[in-house]
């Protein structure tokens, strides 16, 4: 700050230098939408590995293509990844399973057959000293037990009471359960305590006898979600449902949307509405849509190829925010754990996914996720073995197709949007120019903040032509530009030109950045020549 000189001597003054660091945003945290055995419903859930989708929503279910698409993500190289459980319930039975133990009502904390398998024990072996801490007595408080017989995850709450206190047994289980809350049915606070289980005998398993533990009543036990259809998975963005639960992230970069169902060994389609929403929505937020590829395309392996090129049209999915989606074709075989290794046919989302974020890893966002260091990782085979010819049939019209080759093996050999079609000649032709556009984007946006309400004047342009050009030199001296010099590679431009002063007036700041992406190397042309025999002259 400025100092004011009142004696004779030196002074200190610290000036700002004007550097506000911009730094990139992740640019493969993937969202996934579809049921799963449990977890929170319309809320996205952040994990960070396979055991953490284990843990928190229930793991692989053979009734949910989803959970086998996350773990497909996290076995290529997949990092962080946002879930967003749907639940469509049956009016005529329970969402979340309840039981009553003793006299204190408790319910699941998730929808699901999972809480079925819940039981609850009251103890009342309390502490007398934290009964007179909160001005109650002994006969207030009790100990709750809660199990998950299927998981034997147990949770013990010490020195609870039904009454007006610090313990009060709703705010307890709010904060520091993960299996079970008290329903809005149940009033508090209470004036009724209850009734403890007896003492079990020695080497008695308190969770197998009705004595010692309460169960869930069949009346109570909950059912599962019914199948979805497409309106439960779009939702409804006033009320951030379905999709629109993505609203509550502050940030994804991939959507994949793996079909519902399973039906007789094959993985039906994805709504192709959903997937037109869900095309519109990637466009708004700067992220990615992986399509998979529709299971008739596949039917007949041997005219696959010319099932796909005369099926694109069907899809639908067109206009510019097809730059925000790619296909991939053909399906994959895998090995299903729950169906003692028998190989089905599963969606390729995941994988692609994961390749994806392994791809941004190793090389950068800038790099297509594609070649043959884009292994497929835990599949057996392919749905349909496409040849260089077929291939060529379905490229030009940006349909990325998986291949199998002997040496390398299964690879994703593709890298283009939607909008890749040779006919359309778009800018972003390729995914990972357009991935990196958006990734410039997101970055920009959220390291600009501080200008907002800034004097619009030229120190103010300086001090952004420094930060946004320190930006686009790191990524220049990563490699993500053309050009071997930064002049070539990009520019950044914010002055009187661009901010004129009518602009000023309307409180507006232009700031014009470009760069030269560079473009995946697609066809590879080798020229050969014999070369003549030297003749003297």
């Amino acid at each position: 700050m400025p100092v004011t000189p009142t004696y004779p001597g030196v002074y200190i003054e610290e000036i700002p230098s004007g550097v506000r660091t911009i730094v990139g945003v992740a640019t493969s945290i993937t969202a996934f939408i579809g049921r799963s055995v449990r977890g929170p419903v319309d809320e996205p859930v952040t994990i960070n590995s396979y055991g953490d989708f284990d843990r928190q929503l229930g793991g692989i279910n053979v009734d949910y293509p989803m959970s086998y698409a996350i773990q497909d993500f996290y076995q290529n190289g997949g990092s962080q990844a946002i879930i967003v459980r749907l639940y469509t319930p049956d009016d005529t039975k329970p969402a979340k399973a309840k039981l009553n133990a003793n006299g204190l009502d408790i319910e699941a904390v998730s929808e699901g057959t999972w809480g079925n398998a819940l039981r609850a024990r009251i103890d009342p072996h309390v502490s007398s000293e934290v009964a007179t801490m909160y001005g109650l007595t002994a006969a207030d408080l009790f100990n709750l037990a809660v199990q998950d017989t299927v998981t034997k995850v147990t949770e013990q709450f010490l020195n609870v009471t039904v009454k007006e206190s610090p313990r009060r047994i709703d705010r307890v289980l709010q904060n520091e359960s993960s299996l079970m809350r008290i329903p809005a049915s149940f009033t508090l606070p209470s004036t009724t305590v209850p009734t403890a289980h007896v003492d079990p005998a020695p080497g008695k398993n308190v969770w197998e006898d009705d004595t010692l533990s309460s169960k869930v009543a069949d009346s109570d036990k909950a059912v599962d979600s019914k199948a979805l259809v497409s309106n439960d998975y779009i939702g409804d963005q006033a009320n951030k449902t379905g999709i629109y639960a993505l609203d509550k992230a502050d940030l994804f970069n991939l959507l994949c949307i793996p079909p519902d169902t399973r039906s007789d060994g094959a993985t039906p389609n994805t709504p192709i509405d959903v997937y037109g929403k869900a095309m519109q929505y990637c466009a708004s937020r700067r992220a990615m849509l992986i399509v998979d590829s529709p299971m008739e395309w596949s039917t007949n392996k041997d005219t696959a190829a010319a099932t796909a090129r005369t099926g694109l049209s069907d899809l639908g999915l067109t206009g510019v925010a097809a730059r925000n989606a790619a296909l991939y074709f053909p399906r994959v075989l895998e090995s299903d754990p729950l169906r003692g290794g028998q190989i089905d046919r599963f969606v390729p989302c995941g994988i692609v996914s994961g390749v994806m974020s392994r791809t941004d890893v190793q090389r950068g966002v800038w790099k297509a996720p594609a070649g043959l260091d884009a292994s497929l990782n835990s599949t057996q085979g392919l749905d349909v073995n496409l040849n260089d010819a077929e291939n060529g049939m379905l490229n030009p019209l940006g349909i990325n197709c998986l291949r199998s080759f002997p040496a390398a093996g299964r690879v994703v050999w593709g890298a283009r949007t939607l909008r890749g079609a040779d006919q359309a000649a778009d800018e972003y032709k390729y995914v990972p120019v357009r991935r990196l556009a958006l990734f410039i984007e997101e970055s920009l946006y959220r390291g600009t903040q501080w200008v907002v309400f800034e004097p619009n004047d030229e120190p103010l342009w300086a001090q952004i032509r420094l930060n946004v050009g320190a930006f686009m030199h790191n990524l220049f001296r990563q490699g993500a530009f053309q050009g071997t010099t930064p002049r070539d590679a990009y520019f950044v431009k914010c002055d009187k030109e661009t901010t004129t002063q009518n602009d000023i007036n309307l409180g507006i700041v232009n700031i014009v950045v470009g760069f030269a992406p560079l473009k995946p190397a697609e066809f590879v042309i080798i020229k050969l020549q014999q070369m003549a025999g030297q003749i003297e002259v």
